[in-house]
């Protein structure tokens, strides 16, 4: 087996957690290959005895890989998909962050959670993602596309812009709003959850849009199927606005065309057998904790 590893921080006390990992893959044979960053972080932190093999870039990457551990929280998963890409390796999330709706491995069941993934107790949830292109050929960095949400939003000014929409081509509505999240079905429990947008099972087919503090005050969140194009054109005083591809922010000179569709890739997502995304809900939401009694 072979395996990859990824964190952008070296949390408070998650050293232990990160030498049982290690110990654990070591002691089943893995072949692990760490990020580069990552990796120095931990020699900072930790006096680690073997050497590892390192990556830098996701062009190191190949379909090689049976599984990719993200150490951290959710926002390290969305940095994790961009090295992963397209190749389709699972991905496994330990959260040593906080919330964690991606991250769903506790950092105290380590062993328990590896030994259940080297037993094969567990599934595969896919992911759509979101792909954006502009009419000014802004490649974002070669990172085109989002697992959470993709967003526009004002700069540099405390006034509304307006994001003029059309939906396949056919003019939805111009949101006067501090911006417009278009979110995936993993990102409804993120962004567009703060801004008031339902939540969605991770495997419906579907794409949401929901409005940042709109002030035409009947605009609510719309789910429309993720087969369709959305394209987006921005207006304000200013003569430029940001686009944010999950944590990654861009500028764009309003008037530019945004065009967003379901990536023709997907990313996926290791469940441990007796996980699931409701019960994930449960317990970070604390749904049916009654207190009166």
């Amino acid at each position: 087996m072979k395996v990859g590893i990824y964190g952008q921080f070296y949390h408070k006390n998650s050293g232990q957690y990160i030498q049982e990992l290690l110990e654990l893959l070591d002691n089943e044979s893995v072949e692990v290959v760490i990020e580069k960053n990552f990796l120095n972080l931990i020699h900072e932190n930790e006096s680690i005895e073997k050497d590892y093999s390192y990556f830098s870039t996701f062009k190191e990457l190949d379909t090689s890989y049976d599984l990719f551990f993200s150490i951290g929280g959710d926002g390290t998963i969305l940095k994790t998909a961009t090295y992963v890409r397209d190749l389709g390796i699972p991905i496994v999330g330990i959260n040593t962050g906080r919330l964690g709706f991606l991250a769903t491995i506790k950092k105290e069941e380590i062993k328990t959670s590896i030994r259940q993934i080297f037993e094969g107790n567990y599934s595969v949830s896919k992911r759509s993602l979101l792909e954006v292109s502009s009419s000014c050929g802004k490649d974002f960095e070669g990172i085109n596309f989002a697992l959470n949400e993709i967003a526009v939003s004002r700069k540099n000014t405390t006034s509304m812009i307006t994001v003029h929409t059309k939906v396949n081509n056919e003019f939805l509505t111009s949101y006067w709003a501090d911006g417009l999240i278009i979110s995936t079905p993993t990102g409804s429990t993120g962004y567009s959850l703060s801004c008031g947008g339902p939540i969605i099972m991770p495997e419906t087919s579907s794409f949401l849009l929901t409005p940042i503090a709109p002030h035409n005050l009947n605009m609510r969140p719309l789910s429309i199927p993720n087969g369709y194009t959305i394209k987006l054109t921005i207006s304000g005083r200013e003569q430029e606005h940001l686009i944010s591809l999950d944590s990654r922010t861009y500028t764009l000179k309003n008037e530019t065309e945004i065009t967003l569709r379901k990536a023709p890739f997907e990313i996926n997502m290791v469940d441990l057998e007796g996980e699931s995304f409701l019960k994930t809900l449960r317990e970070k939401l604390l749904w049916g904790e009654d207190k009166r009694n």
